[in-house]
């Protein structure tokens, strides 16, 4: 009786020992497992950023008098593949025009660019679906979000095309404002030498944000 109690016991004390080891084996192979996914993860998660600190914005106005246009080449543009929201912002300051005059008045006058230095747009890709930012091809899809310029905050739309070719994004999009919905003047004088119609154009080639 002796010998078998002791078989009995040592079946029972290995079969506890094994199914320790099995539970210590799974909670290993568990803690692996999600430490390989947070690893993936962030990889992912910074391989989705793209970036360029040179895009580019143009407005144009034209009216019967005259026409009147400028250029910044300084635009910060800031795009997550992933999620597909959207940042963009330059300084009202960076806007390069023709004449050196117009320019002055631009800040001074209408834009108040020392009150208000900068520009920003926060927004969307609407069907993140239809485009693939990870492979080659040309694809169309609205943006939208808000937009602050001269201390007023607004809802914009507009459609943008992407071109993604060898691990570069290409965006091209053009939307147009009022100055009197942001609270821009426009003195008397010369109102009829600037459009109620703003056209813009912002463009932009981003490369994948490295940290």
């Amino acid at each position: 009786m002796s010998f078998l109690h002791n078989v009995s016991w040592f079946n029972s004390w290995l079969k506890n020992e094994l199914q320790n080891q099995a539970q210590k084996y799974y909670k290993m192979k568990k803690t692996a497992t999600l430490l390989a996914l947070v690893l993936i993860t962030a990889s992912v998660s910074c391989a989705q950023k793209y970036f360029t600190r040179s895009g580019y914005i143009h407005f144009f106005s034209t009216t019967n008098v005259e026409d009147i246009s400028a250029d910044n080449n300084k635009a910060t543009v800031v795009l997550d593949a992933g999620t597909g929201a959207v940042e963009i912002s330059c300084l009202i300051k960076a806007f390069e025009f023709e004449k050196a005059l117009m320019q002055e008045h631009f800040n001074e006058n209408y834009m108040e660019s020392d009150t208000y230095p900068k520009s920003v747009f926060k927004g969307k890709v609407e069907n993140i679906k239809a485009v693939n930012f990870f492979r080659d091809g040309t694809y169309s899809s609205q943006v939208s979000g808000e937009i602050f310029i001269h201390g007023v905050t607004k809802t914009i739309f507009a459609n943008v095309t992407f071109v993604v070719s060898g691990g570069k994004i290409e965006t091209n999009t053009n939307f147009s404002v009022n100055p009197k919905d942001y609270n821009i003047t426009i003195p008397d004088l010369v109102k009829n030498n600037i459009s109620e119609n703003i056209r813009i154009t912002v463009k932009s080639t981003l490369e994948e944000l490295k940290k």
